[in-house]
């Protein structure tokens, strides 16, 4: 999202929150239940260039945010419990519930989200891709975002075509980062990866250790998991947009990213997330796998709150993003009532 983009849903959020629509639309658009998706917690504070800013908050927000949902009346629940209340007939006088996600296992999760959640004995999901747990993943965004950051120009082939992006002043490494981005994004899997792979070496930039570096181990995941706080969910093995793959690869996927965490951890693997989760690298198809896979609830990153009819559609489910440029309790707020995500879906955008 850009930097326009993220200044005009700052302004309808805070004009949501100001006029008070958010607390009379509540009755109406709560639905049953929230659950948010995070993926980095960290204190530290963002570089002037840092685009994968939006995927971190601090541990204080977290904190406040727990404080928020519970004053807002909802209840704090595990996945395994959200599947339970989704399953169950709606009653007028139910508590709302709120789970917390956290995407990709990386080691802050560890370091930082999980003193929060136990301080305030609060459930939580980690979904792990496992070849990250494996040290052996590739976190290519994060690894474009490097290269921007350390050169004044960057030359990419697209389409045919050489393209070069001015890379000197910060506005221009977010211009860039953005524009290749979101093409890399269109490509299939393998070759984005090779495209990122170049540009990395073109300036000796060695992304080999970085996997390691930023995710947890498995030993760090049995450590996480050994608290019954605690669910691990699976993530696929190689962090792939399964819609982009064939049936089979993407089952495969599925499938064998579940039953690694059982193997790892002795125990079934209940719970999925699909990479990148929006409608272009998750569908109708990875829906029906994730089912057929086992999968009890399977998330996406599809904007929106937990309707009735997501009791039919446990691994269809949406989510509310903790996003590191919406670190305020106002827009946490509006989110909480529903509004935003009823008004996107009466707009044809659900």
């Amino acid at each position: 999202m850009n930097q326009t983009t993220t200044r005009l849903v700052k302004a309808a959020l805070g004009a949501a929150h100001m006029t008070g629509a958010d607390r009379w639309l509540a009755p109406y658009a709560r639905g049953r239940g929230v659950i948010f998706m995070l993926h980095h917690v960290h204190p530290e504070p963002p570089a002037a260039f840092e685009p994968n800013r939006i995927l971190k908050v601090t541990p204080a927000f977290l904190e406040a945010v727990i404080g928020e949902v519970r004053a807002s009346g909802f209840e704090t629940v595990s996945l395994d419990k959200a599947a339970e209340r989704l399953a169950s007939p709606f009653r007028p006088d139910e508590q709302p519930f709120a789970c917390f996600t956290l995407d990709d296992g990386y080691r802050d999760n560890l370091e930082h989200a999980y003193p929060v959640f136990a301080r305030n004995d609060v459930p939580f999901t980690v979904y792990v891709a496992t070849d990250y747990a494996d040290g052996a993943g590739d976190l290519w965004w994060l690894t474009l975002e490097r290269v921007v950051r350390d050169v004044d120009e960057i030359t990419v082939s697209m389409d045919g075509a050489v393209q070069r992006f001015p890379a000197a002043t910060i506005e221009e490494k977010y211009t860039a980062f953005e524009r290749i981005y979101w093409w890399l994004r269109t490509l299939p899997e393998f070759r984005a990866r090779e495209v990122v792979a170049d540009l990395a070496r073109s300036i000796g930039c060695d992304t080999s250790r970085q996997c390691a570096s930023l995710v947890m181990s498995w030993d760090e995941v049995r450590r996480l998991a050994a608290d019954p706080l605690v669910t691990i969910g699976a993530h696929t093995r190689r962090h792939l947009a399964l819609a982009k793959l064939s049936s089979s690869e993407a089952m495969a996927e599925i499938q064998g990213s579940m039953a690694r965490v059982s193997d790892e951890l002795g125990r079934p693997c209940r719970h999925f997330s699909y990479p990148y989760g929006c409608a272009a690298s998750a569908g109708e198809r990875e829906f029906i796998l994730a089912r057929e896979a086992g999968a009890v609830t399977a998330t996406t990153t599809r904007k929106g709150v937990l309707l009735a009819r997501h009791a039919n559609r446990l691994t269809a489910l949406p989510r509310v993003s903790l996003n590191g440029d919406y670190q305020d309790l106002r827009y946490v707020r509006v989110m909480l009532s529903g509004a935003p995500f009823a008004l996107l879906q009466a707009m044809g955008h659900s």
